[in-house]
């Protein structure tokens, strides 16, 4: 069988190559092992979280290099600053990852190697 094509843009390639995202995936799923929770949903409920860091890392990138208020002009003569809707989509995209992570049954500090947010030092 033919390999398909790899039709990612050259900055969601450089991403998922990075040892962070490999981390990450890997953490994610060694944490379902270790909760027993096994099966292509899952399998595909982690790919779908991955994609989300994909994107988030891009608003990141986005947002370092504009900032928060961006220039426009909507070529009819009208110019102007606005916010950058990238902090909005940003926010909406790490909320969902959030949610996702319940929903496997997982914690996001438990990915840092952290205990639970109340516990004390």
């Amino acid at each position: 069988m033919a390999k398909k094509p790899d039709n990612r843009s050259e900055d969601v390639k450089r991403i998922t190559r990075t040892k962070k995202y490999k981390e990450i995936e890997n953490d994610l799923r060694q944490q379902l092992e270790a909760n027993g929770t096994y099966g292509k949903f899952f399998d595909d409920m982690i790919d779908d979280y991955m994609a989300m860091y994909v994107t988030k890392t891009l608003l990141i990138e986005d947002i370092q290099k504009r900032g928060t208020i961006v220039k426009y002009n909507n070529g009819g003569g009208q110019s102007g600053m606005k916010k950058n809707e990238a902090v909005e989509m940003f926010n909406k995209t790490n909320a969902q990852m959030l949610k996702l992570l319940a929903e496997l049954g997982l914690k996001a500090n438990a990915m840092l190697g952290g205990g639970d947010f109340d516990d004390e030092l």
